[in-house]
C-alpha cells in the first residue's frame, strides 16, 4: 500500500502547520517540515516542541531563508526530501505541500489512487514550445544569470539583465537536459526521488546552472524528471487543485467551496483561506474518514471560467463564488500612512523599508506614477485601484507573501480610510502632523490648479486662509471618524516624543522606532 512522506514548506501559522502534521500522519502517512529560516524563531519552536514525539514528523536539518523565484525554494525542498528519504524508509510517495494546501479526499482515497498505477505526477512542458509563462520573461530566465530578486530589488534585476546582454553574456542551456516548466506541487515516487537525489550529487553543472535562474521551483524538478523517468511513467499533471485568476495570482478558496472542491479529481487544494476555519475542519476530519464516495465531476476551472467571463462581456450576474469573502484577511495587518505633505510621508516609508525591511508604498490611490507590479492590469490607472482597492491590496500581500503592509494615502479620502477599517483585517493609521507656513500652502495651491504664476498677490492673501482651513478640516475629520489604533507624530514634537507612536503603529522595538524617528531630513521642504 501507498505509504505519503508530505514535503511541507511553511514561513507562517504555526498552529496550522502543527495541525496539518498532526491530521497526516493520524492516517499513516508521513511529514518532513521546511520552516523558512526567515520566519519567526519563536514560531519554529512551537512547530518543533508540540511535535517532537511523532516519529512520523521531521525537520530539515538547516532551514534556508527563502525568496519568491529563487533557488532557495528549491533548496529548501531538496533539504526536506533528503530528511525525508532518511527518516522513513517506508515511505513509497513523496508529496509537495505547503502550509495553505489542505486534503480534499480521504487518506483511504490517497492511497487506493496511487497504487492504481506506478507513475510520477508532476507537469513538465517543453518551456520554449509550450505556452506555460502567459506573461514575463521568459528565456531570460534561463539564459541570464539571477542574483538579484525582482520583487525586492526590480531595478537592479532588470539592469543586472540588461548588462549582461549587452556584454554577451548569455549563456546556454546544459546540452543534454531538455527544459521543462510546470507547477511545483508534485508527488513523485520514492525511487523517482532517489534517482533526483543521486543527479544532484554527480550534476554539478546542472546544479550550477539552476543556482542562479529565475523560478526554478517551476522548472528544475520538472526537467530533471523528465530527464530521468520514462515517459510512459510520467502523468503530466498535478494531484492539487489551484486555479489562477486573470490577474496571474492564485485564487482562494472559502468556507461555502466545501462541496466544489470534493469533486474536483485531485487529493489537495490550494490555497485555503486562513478565514476559511470551517472549510479547514471539515477537511481535517474528511481526510481521516473512511468509506467515503466520491462524485468526481470536475467542473471547477470551466466553472471559474464561464462565470468571469460573462463580467468581461457586461452580463448582470451574482456575485463570484470564489469572491463571497472579500476580506483581506484577518490575520492581516494593514498600516496606512497619512499626511498632506506628501514628501514626508514618503520619506517616513522609505526610512522604515530600510530599518525593517516591512513593504511599504507610497501614495498608491493619489499618484498613478507610485510604483506597482504588474497585477495584470488592475493597477494601471488610479480610477481602477480606487475601484478595485480591496482587491489590490490583498493581491499586494499576496505578491510579496507578507502578512504586514503599509502604504500612504492622502488626508482627505478618509472614505477610503473607513472602507479598510470596515475590513476583517487589523488595520492601523498613523498621522503625520506638519506645520504649513505661508510660502508652502501658496506652492500647494500652484501644484493643484488653484493658483498661478501671474495670480495677483491679493486673490493670494483671500485663498490662504481657506487652504489653511481646508488642512485643518482634514486633520479634524480623521479625528471625528474614531478610527482605532490611531496613532500621531508631529513636526513640532521631539524625536523621544514620536517614537513611541511610531513603535506601536509598527508594533516594533523602540529603538528602532527611535531610528526612524531621528531621520535629520523627515519633516524638511
Amino acid at each position: 500500500m501507498a505509504r505519503i512522506a508530505y514535503i511541507l514548506l511553511c514561513h507562517k501559522d504555526p498552529e496550522g502547520i502543527i495541525a496539518q502534521a498532526q491530521r497526516l500522519t493520524a492516517a499513516g502517512d508521513f511529514v518532513a517540515i521546511h520552516f523558512d529560516g526567515r520566519a519567526r524563531q519563536a514560531d519554529f519552536d512551537k512547530i518543533s516542541t508540540a511535535l517532537t514525539a511523532n516519529t512520523s514528523v521531521t525537520f530539515t536539518k538547516r532551514r534556508a531563508k527563502c525568496g519568491w523565484g529563487e533557488w532557495s525554494l528549491v533548496e529548501a525542498t531538496l533539504l526536506a526530501v533528503r530528511a525525508a528519504v532518511d527518516s522513513f524508509p517506508r515511505a513509497t510517495h513523496f508529496y509537495m505541500l505547503s502550509g495553505d494546501c489542505m486534503p480534499i479526499k480521504s487518506a483511504e482515497f490517497a492511497h487506493d489512487f496511487l497504487d492504481r498505477e506506478e507513475a510520477d505526477y508532476i507537469e513538465s512542458f517543453d518551456y520554449f514550445n509550450s505556452d506555460w509563462i502567459k506573461t514575463g520573461i521568459k528565456e531570460e530566465r534561463l539564459i541570464y544569470r539571477h542574483w538579484f530578486n525582482e520583487r525586492n530589488n526590480k531595478a537592479l534585476f532588470y539592469a543586472s539583465m540588461k548588462w549582461q546582454e549587452k556584454l554577451g553574456l548569455a549563456r546556454k542551456v546544459p546540452a543534454d537536459i531538455a527544459m521543462q516548466i510546470g507547477s511545483q506541487w508534485w508527488c513523485l515516487r520514492r525511487r523517482t526521488i532517489e534517482s533526483v537525489l543521486d543527479f544532484c550529487k554527480k550534476r554539478r553543472d546542472v546544479m550550477r546552472f539552476f543556482r542562479t535562474t529565475w523560478i526554478p521551483d517551476e522548472t528544475f524538478f520538472q526537467t530533471i524528471v523528465r530527464h530521468l523517468v520514462p515517459e510512459h511513467q510520467i502523468q503530466t499533471r498535478t494531484l492539487t487543485f489551484l486555479m489562477f485568476t486573470d490577474y496571474g495570482m492564485p485564487v482562494t478558496f472559502y468556507n461555502d467551496h466545501y462541496d466544489l472542491l470534493l469533486s474536483q479529481d485531485y487529493l489537495f487544494a490550494r490555497k485555503i483561506s486562513p478565514d476559511a476555519k470551517d472549510l479547514k475542519d471539515r477537511l481535517g476530519k474528511l481526510y481521516a474518514a473512511e468509506a467515503v464516495r466520491f462524485g468526481i465531476s470536475n467542473e471547477g476551472r470551466s466553472l471559474f471560467k464561464f462565470l468571469t467571463g460573462r463580467g468581461r462581456i457586461g452580463r448582470r450576474f451574482a456575485p463570484r463564488f470564489w469572491e463571497t469573502e472579500s476580506s483581506l484577511g484577518r490575520e492581516r495587518t494593514l498600516m496606512m500612512v497619512t499626511c498632506k505633505k506628501w514628501h514626508v510621508a514618503k520619506r517616513l516609508v522609505e526610512r522604515v523599508r530600510q530599518v525593517t525591511n516591512l513593504p511599504a508604498l507610497d501614495y498608491l490611490f493619489n499618484e498613478e506614477t507610485t510604483w506597482l507590479p504588474d497585477l495584470g492590469g488592475i493597477q494601471s490607472t488610479l480610477e481602477k485601484r480606487t475601484r478595485h482597492r480591496r482587491a489590490l491590496v490583498r493581491m499586494l500581500f499576496d505578491y510579496w507573501q507578507t502578512d504586514r503592509l503599509i502604504f500612504c494615502i492622502d488626508p482627505a479620502m478618509v472614505d477610503l480610510m473607513q472602507d479598510f477599517y470596515n475590513d476583517k483585517a487589523k488595520v492601523r493609521l498613523l498621522e503625520i502632523e506638519c506645520d504649513f507656513t505661508d510660502d508652502y500652502l501658496i506652492g500647494h495651491a500652484k501644484r493643484v490648479g488653484l493658483a498661478g504664476e501671474r495670480t495677483p498677490q491679493e486673490t493670494i492673501d483671500r485663498l490662504l486662509p481657506t487652504i489653511r482651513y481646508d488642512v485643518k478640516f482634514e486633520g479634524d475629520r480623521i479625528r471625528d471618524a474614531g478610527f482605532p489604533n490611531l496613532s500621531r507624530i508631529r513636526q513640532s514634537a521631539s524625536v523621544g516624543e514620536n517614537t513611541v507612536p511610531l513603535a506601536e503603529f509598527l508594533d516594533i522595538p523602540l529603538d528602532k522606532a527611535r531610528e526612524i524617528a531621528a531621520t535629520d531630513y523627515l519633516f524638511a521642504d
